[in-house]
């Protein structure tokens, strides 16, 4: 175990720099005290290791020492072979890429990761679209994504909700496959980060110049609070509901597992196995038609608006079908 962490910590100072004591302890997940020891087992193994001293320095690797160690295990090294995902790497222009990269990988590791590394690409495939959609059109992909590495400005012509056409002088952060989609962190110069739907872009043009990233931006962090504010401004109302005794597994495909999951643990029950729930919706308009696919397994007990929506679609299929 230590000697995987001191490798872990060798690694970190030859890809990293210079980086202080906490930040390795946060890094390993030990505590300061532990990388403190484990410095010094480093240096006493002869990896020139140094100090510097103040706030602003930190532990850092002699100038020009590396490691031929690269420090994969099998498994290591064939969970690389899924991050090359042939769709999205084609839609970045990156197809031939990643493929190269794949080779070269495979060529450099030894007989029993190479091995366990081919065994994973033959096995596994990451296939990112959900069921019956295909990905968006994004024929300005490429280009987005030169742009976010190369940190040029950009003005395109968007098209918002509702078929409105705006256009939009932004600075591109950074790119997110959600979904079989992809998405746009990019704000106007000067302003807030914001997202944008590259498949919403109708035309694109880069700006001269170049600009500046926030310092400190990470868009990780960004996006998972991003999504996490949509998903709780997506709904704006509730329904009470009837769910039939094991339909659970109905409504959990058609509202999904944590909306069901939070509402089944506030459920009450009847003699007849049928439970009453309140489950958060979009609209009322959304929530009849998602509500309808469930047929008699659910029953709309309010708002009464819903339950009158309801009502109605269930007459009027009665006269559709005798």
């Amino acid at each position: 175990m230590r000697a995987s962490r001191l490798l872990s910590l060798l690694l970190l100072l030859q890809t990293r720099g210079r980086m202080t004591a906490p930040a390795l302890a946060e890094e390993l997940e030990v505590s300061v005290r532990t990388v403190y020891r484990d410095v010094e087992a480093l240096s006493a193994a002869g990896v020139p290791v140094y100090a510097d001293r103040g706030p602003a320095g930190g532990y850092q690797l002699l100038d020009g020492f590396r490691t031929r160690l690269n420090g994969l295990t099998a498994e290591e090294a064939s969970s690389l072979f899924l991050a090359g995902l042939p769709g999205p790497a084609a839609e970045l222009g990156l197809a031939e890429v990643v493929a190269n990269a794949e080779l070269k990988l495979l060529s450099a590791l030894p007989p029993e990761p190479r091995s366990h590394a081919s065994r994973m690409r033959e096995r596994f495939l990451l296939d990112v679209p959900s069921w019956y959609r295909s990905g968006d059109d994004v024929p300005f992909l490429s280009s987005v994504a030169d742009a976010v590495w190369e940190q040029r400005p950009l003005r395109m012509t968007y098209r918002r909700w509702g078929q409105r056409e705006v256009e939009r002088d932004i600075h591109p952060f950074g790119l997110v496959l959600k979904g079989g989609s992809w998405y746009l962190v990019a704000a106007p110069p000067g302003g807030s980060p914001r997202t944008y739907r590259v498949a919403r872009i109708l035309t694109l043009e880069t700006l001269p110049g170049t600009f500046e990233r926030p310092p400190g931006f990470d868009l990780s962090g960004f996006w998972h609070q991003y999504a996490k504010e949509f998903r709780e401004n997506m709904y704006t109302a509730e329904a009470v509901i009837k769910l039939a005794p094991g339909a659970e597994n109905l409504l959990a495909y058609t509202m999904g597992q944590d909306v069901v999951t939070a509402a089944l643990a506030r459920a009450e029950g009847d003699p007849e196995g049928w439970r009453t729930l309140t489950v958060p919706i979009e609209s009322i308009t959304h929530a009849r038609w998602l509500l309808l696919r469930m047929g008699p397994s659910v029953e709309v007990l309010g708002p009464p608006e819903l339950r009158h929506l309801m009502a109605e679609a269930v007459a009027e299929l009665g006269k559709m079908y005798g």
